[in-house]
Formats: structure tokens, C-alpha cells, sequence
């Protein structure tokens, strides 16, 4: 029960801080500059739940980790064993990564002139932070270095991929209204940077499976849950494929069908998404053998 229930928290921290860094790249970037404001006051209550549920989160997998570590859900409310951790290779590292969560949080409360800006710096760091630990942190020296620079890529690339999606439904529905120009130059843009994320995803998950089993496909638990994981992204990469290169160009003869139909695969990419994010909560907490 206790690491199914780690299992579920590292799953939802995953999905919020992705979340969170795809709300704030249009907000700072992929937005046109018409939009980012009007994006930005749309999604900041949804922006302050995902930064809530992240710092939550956070500081609950420290907690879990010392029930984990120790004797059960009793040491999950010891004061003295999350310090035990915090003294361990992981905590030390998870200890800044909980500080992020939070003060991206007041920072979101506080509503600063540049909140954006802000938040994706503090996105983008703690993306930094969870390279540093799990199995991407197994090695040491100039390999070790390199495996956590690959992983660090390879969760940059999947917030960006992720995260964006929900955005970019709405950009779809002011494709609409008199947010039109705006939107499509939006959607564009995110459609143009996707593909550097989408290949960011593939490469780097290529080289991680490697860098942590020695090789691409095992007969493991974890290498077949890997597989799994494969083939969901693979689902997604077709998805993303056929919504830019065969729904898009029909949105000029039939308008209306053509956006419904992209709205339906879009949620199923996100569904998808959610899936992968589940696959790699759990068998993160598997050993790669």
C-alpha cells in the first residue's frame, strides 16, 4: 500500500510540474505576445492548483522515501527519519527540489510582473533537480554526468510535449473568435517547437534505456514496462503526426469536422500522456534487471 501510494504521488507530481512548465512556455515564449497575457490570466488558477499539487507532492515523496527507507507507515510521520533521508544522496537533492516547489508557489500567489518568466525558470530547474536522482543517477564520473544531462533533456522535451497540449486546446477554441490570427500563429509555433521536443523524447529515452540496463530490451519487469512506455509514446508520436500533417491541411475545406476531430485526438495524446507518466512513476521504483 505504501509504495503503491509513492507510486501515485510521484505520478502526480510528474503531471503537475509538466503542466505547470507548458502553461508558462506559451506564457513567456510560445504565445504571441498578443496572447500571453490573455493566456496567463486564463490559466492562472489552473497554473496555482498545478503548483500546489507539485509542492504537496514534493514534500509528501520525502515522506513516503523515510517509510520506504524505515519500518513502514510509522516512520512516514517521523520527524527523524526525513532528516534521515535528507541525509541520503536522494534527499539531498529532493530537499531543494521541495523549496522550488514552494516558492514557485508563492511566487504564483504573489503574481509578479514576469510570473511566467518566473515560473519556468523554477520549472526548469527542478526539471534539473529530478535528473539527479533515480536510476539516471546511477553512475558516476563523466558517464554519470552525461546520463543525468540525457535525462534532464529527456524530462525538458516531455514537459514541453505534454505540458502544451492543454494550451494548445485552447488556442483552438480562440481559433474561433477574434483571436484567430493570434492563435493559429500560436499553435503553429508550438506545432514548429514540438517537433524538436518530440525528437528530444525519442533520442534521449533511446540513450536512457541504454545508459541504465546496458542495453535497449531486456526480459526484465522493468525492461517490459519500458516497452509498454515505448509504445504509448509511439501512439502519441502518431497522434502529433497525423493532427500536423493530415488534419491541418483539411481545416481549409472542412472547418468545423476537421477541429472536432482534432480536439478528440489531442485529448487522447493527453490520455496517453497521463499513461506514460503512470509507466514511468512505477517502474522507477523498480530495480532495471
Amino acid at each position: 500500500m505504501l509504495t503503491s501510494l509513492y507510486v501515485g504521488v510521484r505520478c502526480l507530481h510528474f503531471i503537475a510540474v509538466m503542466l505547470a512548465f507548458g502553461l508558462v512556455l506559451y506564457g513567456a515564449w510560445w504565445a504571441t505576445p498578443q496572447l500571453r497575457r490573455l493566456m496567463m490570466q486564463r490559466f492562472l488558477p489552473v497554473l496555482r492548483v498545478a503548483l500546489l499539487v507539485n509542492a504537496v507532492s514534493a514534500t509528501l515523496i520525502l515522506m513516503l522515501q523515510g517509510g520506504l527507507m524505515g519500518n513502514g507507515w510509522h516512520d512516514v510521520f517521523q520527524p527523524d527519519v526525513w532528516l534521515a533521508v535528507v541525509g541520503t544522496r536522494f534527499g539531498s537533492v529532493w530537499l531543494w527540489q521541495i523549496l522550488l516547489t514552494w516558492i514557485a508557489l508563492v511566487v504564483a500567489c504573489i503574481k509578479p510582473h514576469r510570473l511566467a518568466s518566473l515560473v519556468l525558470i523554477l520549472c526548469i530547474a527542478q526539471f534539473l533537480l529530478m535528473a539527479g536522482v533515480g536510476h539516471a543517477a546511477m553512475r558516476e564520473g563523466i558517464i554519470g554526468v552525461l546520463q543525468r544531462m540525457n535525462h534532464a533533456v529527456h524530462l525538458l522535451c516531455a514537459g514541453a510535449w505534454f505540458g502544451g497540449l492543454l494550451p494548445f486546446l485552447y488556442c483552438l477554441r480562440l481559433a474561433k473568435g477574434q483571436w484567430r490570427t493570434s492563435a493559429i500563429n500560436t499553435m503553429m509555433r508550438y506545432s514548429r517547437y514540438g517537433h524538436l521536443a518530440v525528437a528530444g523524447v525519442v533520442l534521449s529515452g533511446i540513450a536512457n534505456a541504454w545508459l541504465i540496463q546496458g542495453q535497449l530490451v531486456t526480459a526484465s519487469a522493468y525492461g517490459t514496462l519500458l516497452l509498454v512506455k515505448c509504445a504509448l509514446v509511439a501512439l502519441m508520436v502518431v497522434i502529433a503526426l497525423v493532427n500536423r500533417y493530415v488534419l491541418v491541411p483539411r481545416m481549409a475545406t472542412d472547418r468545423q469536422r476537421t477541429q472536432t476531430l482534432f480536439l478528440r485526438t489531442t485529448q487522447a495524446e493527453m490520455i496517453l500522456g497521463v499513461l506514460v507518466i503512470a509507466a514511468v512513476s512505477l517502474f522507477a521504483t523498480w530495480e532495471p534487471f
